[in-house]
């Protein structure tokens, strides 16, 4: 079971563990029922927050205004609200 995303109207909430300060940025996988993205960006004065919505909405095709952080501003697990239309392309990228 993908517990790691769910519905809320018509929007998907993702829970995501972010690694700020890694080498790149990309998707590492499922981990603690989150997906587990790292972040090139260091975790100061949001740097890290924005490029990561920058990677995703690249990554699903839509535009940045399009994805929120709902919860997480400053923590790395976080939670947030994409377009629908991302499901599949994000469960490509886990397996």
């Amino acid at each position: 079971m993908d517990n790691w995303y769910r519905i809320k109207d018509d929007a998907l909430l993702i829970d995501i563990k972010a690694v700020p300060g890694s080498s790149k940025t990309e998707i590492a996988g499922l981990a603690e029922n989150r997906l587990r993205i790292k972040i090139a960006a260091a975790p100061e004065d949001g740097k890290a927050n924005t490029e990561l919505i920058a990677f995703l909405a690249k990554k699903v095709g839509c535009s940045k205004s399009r994805i929120q952080l709902i919860s997480g501003e400053k923590s790395r697990l976080k939670t947030l609200s994409l377009p629908m239309e991302a499901l599949e392309v994000l469960r490509s990228f886990t397996g």
